[in-house]
């Protein structure tokens, strides 16, 4: 008991798990589970009622899942070879044991028998029969064996472009020795700069004189393309940035092919034409015209305006433009049509102000409070803990961890939620938030980009609907059970508070002289939100199709890619521009062939934050009054309810486009 995964269930003890703990801890879980399970399965011929089916196996599995979870979440945030070696060596065993129970005949025929005795139970129980009949159940012999070896090596591969696309980040960076090749930087960037290449060796490296080292991490490359003035380092950087995973040693091209060629091969074992189709009988949109009918609808709006959009950049660029010059110019524009700069908000968006006015915001919206937790233990120093408690009666509700900064060296890129810990009737939930915004440097606290705040407040959407939830049964609890489509309404929901006047006032104010950000520049702020709204629609659109026609209509990816480029950009992909092979959300993320989500979920928050607008956002009894609606409806009901029930049971109808077209500027 002196390996800290060996549990019991609950805060992991993050200082003392070590690679070298994974392979025994799991070994021992996968051998305890293998006893418990095949007593269970001896037994529940005769079992009746959910508790003695489904919520006796969520015994049996859970210790195991807590444990693999918290090794895959470990394997995000502090990456290393010995921790990739460890799950590489029981990757396979894992999945394995994964199909073993959704395989079981015997449970199978139990869950058929079973009589729900309320819509949650129902909803679980559907789920659990659908997902034993996509996991093969039906299966037998050598095509339930392929079944199985498939599922492993998918396992596999998906690991494998996450750590490729991470490595292949990390082995490109530009070393950068003269003023003029960090011309237009800002100085939060050439700080970065000198930062990284202090992490490099340079140990002399300061802002003022470099070294500079420049990288492909969104923090070090975003800034770079932006303001950079030197047009041909611009271009090195956008060139090595699209083909990040396509060469060696860290080529995903045959990780691609076999990835959906298994997914093929799965689909027609399972009898369905192709893997959209196993993808989409787990989501709200159901089926492929489904999905296309909401992305021609969008794209019908986006396209026109986008191609509007690029011909005015053009036009003040005076040069027909290449890739790497779009942000670039794109930057200058929006200064001057707007006359600020995201450097110019910087100073007034610190980490702890913005997370101090977020949380002002939810105790408003949900009669919530936030409280920061010493003597929990973390996996990085910058990692903090925080306890969610119910303003009314001060009850414990939640808790989460927040890892916001960007580590190249160790912690994969974007921002997530995990599940750390699930609702279990009493037992209050614990989520992971993680963001990759530029990190303190010295005395100065972490300044974020607007669009990083938004990121912060996205993840604490998800964070909340994990947090929140009142359904006692741990199957349905927060995000589990909600279809993929559905489970960004909250998170992108909460990215709309970022520019309500009461929560902008509490959470935008100059770190080092406490001034509130001026008027002019929230009028500029609001004006610009709508910038650029084609090319960032259009941009979505062109993954998601991209996404559903690789998974339902199959060919060469990057031609498949193309022929999407030709409708969905305003500037065609260079020849060589390989930038499947680093897109993670469907090669090594739950997206396959549901990329269009974001948008599906976005038509939904959209809709949803309509619901303050109408009732007023400067009449705070009536927004009050709102929230708790929506606490008590989508952040609560989780996914014990489908989530068109949810939506209705908030907002009185069916979601509507109308107002994601009226906030993008596209109507």
């Amino acid at each position: 008991m002196t390996n800290p995964l060996l549990g019991p269930v609950g805060l992991p003890a993050f200082d003392r798990i070590q690679p070298e703990h994974v392979e025994p801890a799991m070994r021992a879980h996968l051998a305890q589970v293998e006893r418990d399970f095949a007593a269970f399965e001896a037994a529940v011929g005769q079992a009746s009622g959910y508790d003695a089916v489904v919520a006796a196996l969520s015994a049996i599995t859970e210790p195991m899942g807590w444990a693999w979870g918290v090794v895959n979440h470990l394997l995000g945030v502090r990456n290393s070879d010995a921790l990739r070696k460890a799950h590489q060596a029981v990757q396979g065993d894992m999945v394995a044991m994964g199909l073993r129970m959704a395989q079981s005949k015997p449970l199978y025929q139990a869950l058929k028998r079973l009589q729900p005795a309320n819509e949650v139970e129902r909803r679980v129980v559907a789920a659990r029969l659908r997902d034993a009949e996509l996991s093969g159940v039906g299966l037998e012999g050598a095509a339930k064996g392929a079944f199985l070896a498939n599922q492993k090596e998918l396992s596999e591969l998906a690991t494998r472009f996450s750590n490729q696309v991470l490595d292949a980040s990390k082995a490109f960076t530009l070393t950068l020795t003269t003023a003029a090749e960090i011309d237009g930087l800002p100085a939060s960037a050439r700080a970065g700069a000198a930062a990284a290449a202090v992490r490099a060796g340079h140990a002399a490296a300061t802002p003022e004189n470099g070294p500079w080292v420049v990288g492909l991490d969104i923090p070090s490359f975003i800034p770079f393309m932006e303001h950079a003035r030197r047009r041909d380092l611009r271009e090195r950087l956008y060139r090595a940035f699209i083909r990040r995973g396509a060469d060696a040693p860290h080529d995903n091209h045959p990780v691609i092919e076999r990835i959906l060629a298994l997914k093929r091969e799965q689909a027609g074992l399972l009898g369905l034409a192709n893997w959209a189709e196993v993808s989409l009988s787990q989501k709200m949109a159901g089926a492929v015209p489904a999905v296309h009918r909401l992305l021609d609808e969008l794209h019908v709006a986006a396209l026109p305006k986008a191609r509007a959009e690029h011909a005015e950049l053009c036009a003040f660029a005076g040069m027909e433009l290449m890739p790497w010059d779009v942000p670039f110019w794109a930057e200058r524009l929006r200064e001057k049509s707007f006359s600020y700069t995201d450097e110019e908000l910087r100073p007034y968006f610190a980490l702890p102000r913005v997370l101090d006015g977020l949380f002002a915001l939810c105790g408003r919206l949900f009669g919530i409070r936030v409280e920061p937790v010493d003597g929990v233990s973390v996996w990085h120093p910058d990692v903090r803990y925080y306890r969610v408690r119910d303003a009314a009666d001060g009850r414990e509700l939640a808790g989460f961890y927040l890892d916001p900064y960007s580590r190249p060296a160790d912690k994969r890129g974007g921002a997530w939620m995990d599940n750390a810990i699930d609702r279990n009737g009493a037992r209050v939930p614990v989520a992971y938030l993680v963001c990759n915004q530029s990190p303190p440097v010295g005395a100065v606290p972490s300044l974020m980009t607007f669009r990083e705040v938004e990121t912060l407040f996205h993840e604490f959407g998800h964070g909340l609907q994990h947090m929140l939830t009142t359904v006692p049964r741990m199957e349905a609890a927060g995000i589990n059970n909600v279809e993929w489509d559905a489970v960004e309404l909250p998170s992108q929901f909460m990215e709309n508070w970022c520019l309500h006047q009461p929560t902008l006032a509490g959470l935008a104010r100059h770190w080092q002289t406490g001034e509130a950000l001026p008027e002019a520049l929230v009028g500029k702020l609001r004006a610009a939100k709508t910038y650029r709204a084609g090319a960032a629609t259009l941009r979505q659109l062109y993954f998601a199709r991209t996404d559903l026609v690789l998974h339902s209509e199959g060919g060469e990816p990057h031609a498949v890619q193309r022929k999407v480029a030709e409708t969905h950009t305003v500037i065609p992909p260079l020849p060589e521009d390989r930038s499947l092979c680093s897109f993670s959300h469907i090669f090594a993320g739950g997206y396959s062939a549901g990329y269009y989500s974001y948008k599906w979920a976005e038509v939904l928050s959209a809709d949803a934050f309509a619901a303050f607008e109408d009732v007023g956002l400067d009449d705070p009894a009536q927004v009050a009054a709102t929230g708790r609606r929506f606490r008590d409806t989508v952040l609560s009901l989780g996914g014990g309810a489908h989530p068109l029930s949810v939506f209705k049971a908030f907002r009185g109808r069916e979601p509507s486009t109308a107002a994601l077209l009226r906030h993008s500027g596209l109507a």
